[in-house]
């Protein structure tokens, strides 16, 4: 049986991208890593992780997680730095 690490050795993404497209679409955590491994193989693909992830920068910032927020614009610069030449820049 596979599990979630050994999936993620196969995947393109961390395991807080994965985390933060599962909290952006409401899924398991292996159901997102499923949606991000087939995202970002294109560039629109991997520009709507980015935009997955500043969205729920934005929901965090609303609710007043700001801890929440910082630890996902982390994540948002090291996926950027990672995918530069598709994504927007990050905010």
């Amino acid at each position: 049986m596979l599990t979630l690490q050994d999936c993620l050795d196969f995947c393109e993404l961390t395991e807080d991208e994965v985390l933060a497209i599962a909290e952006h679409e409401h899924l398991t955590e292996m159901a997102a890593l499923e949606l991000g491994s087939y995202l970002v193989c294109t560039p629109e693909g991997e520009r709507r992780i980015a935009s997955m992830i500043v969205e729920d920068i934005d929901c965090a910032r609303t609710r007043g997680d700001f801890q929440h927020a910082a630890m996902l614009r982390l994540v948002l610069q090291r996926f950027v730095a990672t995918h530069a030449q598709h994504c927007a820049p990050a905010r």
